[in-house]
């Protein structure tokens, strides 16, 4: 391949087209605060910015991969059948993450083991998978479930953060509040703790972005 068809590849790889599936996740076509996808898991893992950076790194692999098998398969596979078909394929790649925690994060899988299954049926995978995978090729497919992974661990990480730091003084386990707050008279957040927050939080960050993009101005 000579260089200028090497250059050309390139190009045609990450054109604008495909860096704005890389990038669009992140604000404009966020799947948390624009499409409003994934809120259930945003619930249940956020306590901590340990968990939320697992559960976000696992739906992250998981939509890029099945966005990628089910892309290449697009054309073999019946449309009766094809939710079924999405399904064997996400819980394969659900899987081979639960055994990884499983070998190498011990302690952070027993306590999201629950959840780590449920990205089975995290409606931000089977959303790409129906909305974006079946109808393109592989590459920008597999971009699009990158883009999106990242874009759902980004608000994870943004409530996980907020939710340790005031639930309970600390960030990935150590002290961030000085004690001589907590002797000035300060308390954590009680607030914080409960699932109930991420509801309060993710309002509030969709409340700022809106604010901040006016592309978002009319979105329902």
């Amino acid at each position: 391949m000579s260089e200028v068809a090497k250059i050309e590849k390139n190009e045609s790889l990450f054109s604008k087209k495909n860096r704005a599936l890389l990038v669009d996740p992140l604000n404009d076509n966020n799947p948390i605060t624009v499409q409003i996808l994934g809120i259930c898991s945003a619930l249940a893992v956020t306590s901590t910015v340990m968990n939320s950076l697992v559960m976000g790194i696992g739906v992250t692999v998981v939509t890029a991969m099945s966005n990628l098998v089910i892309s290449a398969m697009r054309d073999y596979i019946p449309n009766r059948i094809r939710m079924i078909v999405q399904l064997v394929i996400v819980a394969w790649l659900v899987q081979l993450v639960a055994m990884f925690l499983q070998a190498y994060l011990y302690t952070t899988y027993t306590e999201l083991a629950t959840f780590i299954g449920l990205i089975i049926t995290n409606c931000i995978v089977m959303g790409r998978l129906e909305a974006y995978a079946m109808a393109n090729k592989p590459w920008p497919s597999f971009l699009d479930g990158i883009g999106n992974g990242l874009g759902y661990t980004m608000i994870l990480l943004t409530i996980g953060t907020i939710r340790e730091i005031f639930g309970s003084g600390k960030l990935l386990g150590f002290e961030v509040i000085p004690q001589a707050v907590y002797d000035f008279g300060y308390t954590n957040n009680g607030l914080m703790v409960l699932p109930i927050s991420s509801i309060i939080l993710i309002g509030i960050i969709i409340w700022i972005q809106r604010g901040l993009n006016k592309k978002l101005v009319d979105v329902s």
